[in-house]
């Protein structure tokens, strides 16, 4: 299997090829007289000859080496790497669904505008929202959809805030997201608690706070239990709340943003929904919305006229298109189908589990890593490697040494105000045996640390690639393919 580890130039061979066509009967045309010069190619692309055998076996190869959630654990904190039904994959292959194009007339895809109006429902029910837009592609541009509401709301009342307060436990995206929309971003301290410092937060809302993007439970993975009297110093001030729905997980069936005050919302399908994660993409990020943001929203919108399924562009206050067509159906599609065959039962029992396995975790592990935080957690939690970090062995060295064990590392470093930090979410949807097997490899790292720590410091060992010079990795990429060594 040796040239099943070669890039697919090197298995390469002049003259060998993997498709066979009968010979063109088209008539060659003269290209000079049709194109300019720089448009013609004088050589043949210098593409890969292989055979078709080779070619899928190569292929076959390089997925065997991608770590993903259908062949091991992924505890990735704030990402919620659940695995995906594959009912979800069934249905979105329905002929109805996966054979009909955006410029069809309206009166023909009835079936599909159908699902998306149920699924603005749910999800507004999921909220606690009035309203929801399915368009945006990403959590990010979720964010900034939501951040482009926010201005325009103040713009109608005539009112220019400047300021979106931001707590230091927030997803990165938030305050980029905030300063793609225009706004300059203020951090919010946390307290000893990790929650956001109530006495800080009231010294920085004024007349030009704008919005407090807000993640709960946090990225500490703690519920904010001060949230109605945060709730209430924003629109105090006459700002709105924001709530960033990448923890939703911990929440489904137990209560909704609607409820704790929030006045705008986006969801992560990929994440809470189980669609798939891959490749930066297709993704979606659905915006909900209480009564007095709804003009606001993205058009077209899915309304409902008596008994059949229209987009209505007639909404003057709109901030307008933010996504081609009507969303990333086949994404929605999949979300649909996994809120329908769980129901409201299950989709409380989801975050039920995700709170129960982490917290089991948690309990198994504080006793050999430093853990900063000792209330309960909601899905996910932080553990630090500062105890590690004394015998000369950092977090990163713990995640490499990981691999060996055939796990994903859990996000490191990441909030920034956790020293040598690990977050680890487990998921619902992993079961009792899988968490016992990740803390034995946790725990024995945390004694390798102490009594070979060499074991560590050069892992990984069993990986394709070994440990990569990551400075040279991040200031001189090579992101092509040359012959030239």
């Amino acid at each position: 299997m040796a040239e099943y580890n070669e890039l697919i130039f090197e298995i390469s061979r002049p003259g060998r090829i993997g498709s066979s066509l009968p010979e063109s009967d088209v008539e060659k045309v003269d290209l000079h007289d049709k194109l300019p010069a720089h448009l013609i190619r004088d050589l043949p692309a210098e593409l890969p000859e292989v055979s078709e055998l080779q070619l899928i076996r190569h292929y076959t190869a390089l997925s065997n080496k991608n770590h993903g959630i259908d062949n091991g654990f992924y505890p990735l904190g704030s990402c919620t790497m659940k695995y995906n039904p594959k009912i979800n994959e069934d249905v979105a292959r329905f002929e109805g669904f996966s054979r009909i194009h955006p410029y069809q007339p309206i009166e023909t895809v009835q079936g599909a505008l159908t699902l998306l109006y149920e699924l603005q429902e749910d999800l507004a029910k999921v909220t606690g929202m009035d309203a929801v837009t399915l368009q945006p592609s990403a959590g990010a541009q979720g964010e900034w959809t939501g951040l482009m509401m926010v201005k325009a709301y103040f713009a109608q009342k005539g009112e220019k805030r400047t300021k979106v307060l931001v707590p230091d436990s927030a997803h990165g995206t938030n305050p980029a997201s905030a300063t793609v929309a225009g706004f300059k971003t203020v951090t919010i301290p946390s307290n000893e608690d990790g929650l956001v410092d109530l006495t800080e937060l009231r010294k920085h809302v004024d007349h030009d706070t704008a919005a407090l993007m807000l993640t709960n439970p946090n990225t500490l993975g703690l519920f904010e239990k001060d949230i109605v009297d945060i709730a209430k110093v924003i629109h105090e001030a006459g700002g709105l709340l924001y709530y960033d729905g990448a923890n939703a997980n911990a929440i489904l069936g137990k209560t909704t943003p609607g409820k704790m005050g929030f006045d705008i919302v986006h969801l992560n399908l990929h994440k809470t929904f189980t669609t798939p994660h891959g490749g930066g993409g297709p993704g979606a990020g659905p915006v909900g919305v209480k009564e007095k943001l709804i003009p606001y929203l993205p058009v077209p919108r899915i309304e409902k006229e008596n008994d059949r399924y229209v987009l209505n562009s007639h909404h003057p206050l709109s901030i307008g298109r933010v996504k081609g067509y009507y969303g990333n159906f086949g994404i929605l599609v999949r979300a649909y189908t996994y809120i329908r065959t769980m129901g409201p039962i299950g989709l409380r029992q989801v975050s039920e589990s995700a709170v129960l396995h982490a917290n089991y975790l948690r309990k198994k592990l504080e006793p050999y890593f430093e853990s900063p935080y000792s209330q309960f957690c909601k899905h996910e939690f932080v553990l630090s490697g500062s105890r590690q970090k004394k015998l000369g062995v950092r977090t990163l060295d713990m995640a490499k040494r990981l691999l060996d064990f055939g796990y994903h590392p859990p996000t490191i470093y990441f909030p920034l105000n956790v020293e040598e930090c690990m977050m680890i979410e487990p998921t619902e949807t992993e079961s009792k045996e899988t968490m016992d097997a990740f803390a034995e490899a946790m725990i024995q790292i945390a004694k390798e640390v102490e009594e070979n720590p060499e074991l560590v410091l050069e892992a990984p060992h069993t990986t394709i690639i070994g440990r990569l010079d990551e400075v040279q990795a991040a200031r001189q990429p090579v992101l092509r393919y040359s012959k030239e060594k």
